[in-house]
């Protein structure tokens, strides 16, 4: 994709260790716990075994403070 082109809606996007990848081009994500819409280029927090996106670090902890079901 050429950087001045512009995609619009939500980006589909595969979350690595210190990268991610896009896989379907778009302009936002949105964080999993807010359902805020997060600009790529803002994008700084995310969580690679849930492949989630948060909008801030206090998004990130009240994920990480949920009780998780029982398996």
């Amino acid at each position: 994709m050429n950087r001045f082109e512009r995609s619009s809606g939500e980006a589909i996007v595969q979350y690595l260790d210190s990268d991610l990848r896009i896989v379907k081009p778009g302009a936002f994500v949105l964080c999993a716990v807010t359902g805020k819409q997060i600009p790529l280029d803002e994008l700084k927090y995310w969580s690679v075994a849930r492949q989630e996106a948060y909008s801030s670090p206090e998004a990130v902890m009240i994920r990480l403070t949920q009780i998780e079901p029982s398996r």
